[in-house]
């Protein structure tokens, strides 16, 4: 069976490479990542400039990977649509460098390649080691998702679902275990820095301080937070299903037919 790995952090990313050599004891492992850093890129695909491929040397028993000038996105749809002789039975993107908790998960190029995965309805996890120090070692994280991406191979996910994964940057022993989660709330203080290029024109940088203000053991924020590795179940049906009962009383102004829409009283 073969398992398609990607990521956001590039080609050359440590955490791609240890994921994709751990999944070798799973599976038979392809690797197709972006040439480059993608990180925060979202679902974006490219639709206008040609994307290519690139054979990069990797360590056996994989043998070679596929670098794509695209995104993470790109690089699942291009791989199950034509660069794969066989259709993989799992997507895993990852080890993203820094973890994808709360609100994270709308921005995050990592989760975004397991939900292209899940769009063309493969299993898929996309997996995070929380830390911000360098070198991260990257290898406990990488057994764990192998162990984890054997139960799913077998047990497979329900239609839509795909996994979050964020794991703590600690010694094995200083984990405190494994906690099924919710999405948590986390936002981001000091966003923007506003500076002056050398001919005092001003430019905008993007950055922000992490408020890690839930402390829910439930969410994945919290618990991630109190050093345990969180895996949450997301999907892509994001309709707020109690509010949709609600909305037709806020479209009362409509009536069909040939007038235009116009306010109460108008």
């Amino acid at each position: 069976m073969l398992i398609l790995v990607t990521n956001d952090d590039g080609i050359y990313a440590p955490g791609l490479k240890a994921l994709s050599l751990a999944l070798t004891s799973v599976g038979r492992v392809a690797v197709v990542a972006p040439e480059r850093e993608r990180s925060a890129v979202g679902h974006g695909i490219t639709m206008h400039k040609p994307l290519r491929v690139t054979e990069v040397p990797w360590p056996d028993p994989i043998g070679k990977a596929m670098a794509i000038n695209g995104n993470p996105a790109d690089c699942v749809k291009l791989a199950l649509e034509a660069l794969l002789d066989e259709k993989p039975v799992l997507v895993v993107s990852g080890i993203n460098r820094g973890e994808n908790v709360g609100t994270d998960v709308f921005y995050s190029g990592t989760v975004s390649g397991a939900i292209e995965g899940c769009i063309n309805d493969l299993p898929s996890l996309a997996v995070s080691l929380a830390g911000e120090e360098e070198p991260l070692d990257y290898s406990f994280a990488a057994r764990f998702t192998a162990l984890l991406a054997r139960e799913v191979v077998k047990k497979g996910l329900p239609s839509g679902v795909f996994l979050n994964i964020n794991v703590p940057h600690l010694p094995p022993e200083q984990i405190k275990g494994v906690r099924a989660t919710r999405l948590g709330r986390r936002r981001y203080i000091d966003t923007i820095s506003c500076r002056k290029d050398p001919r005092g024109r001003d430019y905008y940088w993007l950055a922000g301080k992490k408020d890690n203000y839930d402390h829910n053991p439930e969410t994945d924020v919290g618990a991630l937070n109190a050093g345990m590795i969180t895996i949450t179940p997301l999907h892509l049906d994001l309709t707020h299903y109690p509010f949709l009962e609600q909305l037709p009383s806020y479209l009362t102004f409509f009536k069909p037919g040939p007038q235009e829409p116009q306010a109460p009283g108008g």
